[in-house]
């Protein structure tokens, strides 16, 4: 398989705004977590204490992503220095590796996601009962 040294290069732009996303992502669960110690503190309830264990979670899934898109894109760089230097197999092995780390990225994204979505729909059940009781008041 002949794979010319542009193919790697074209995961570097998406490599980096994902990385940027997951930083984001990083830095909003992490002034969370802020607050929610500080509520914690104040009112020690059971339900800040099980956001919180929620928070650390994804915070943990968030460090696994990135580091797999680091790898990524460090594969990628590696693959395409390799393929630059004329060795096309390794290169092609090396940019089918930097795939992998890419995908797994992204696996471990989802299942970050799916986790906040639960989160926030917990918190929006809670709101619905209370808007229920409203009505029929």
């Amino acid at each position: 398989m002949n794979l010319p040294i542009e193919t790697p290069a074209l995961l570097f732009s998406a490599t980096s705004l994902i990385l940027l996303a997951y930083t984001n992502r990083f830095l909003t669960v992490a002034q969370i977590v802020r607050g929610l110690k500080v509520s914690y503190e104040q009112n020690r309830t059971k339900s800040i204490l099980l956001e919180i264990h929620n928070l650390n979670k994804r915070l943990s899934l968030i460090k696994y992503m990135q580091m797999c898109g680091v790898l990524s894109l460090f594969f990628s760089v590696f693959a395409m220095m390799l393929l630059f230097f004329g060795i096309q197999d390794w290169g092609t092995y090396l940019f089918g590796v930097s795939l992998l780390f890419m995908l797994t990225s992204l696996a471990i994204s989802f299942w970050e996601i799916s986790i906040s979505v639960y989160a926030l729909r917990i918190h929006l059940s809670d709101l619905t009962e209370e808007a229920k009781q409203h009505k029929t008041k």
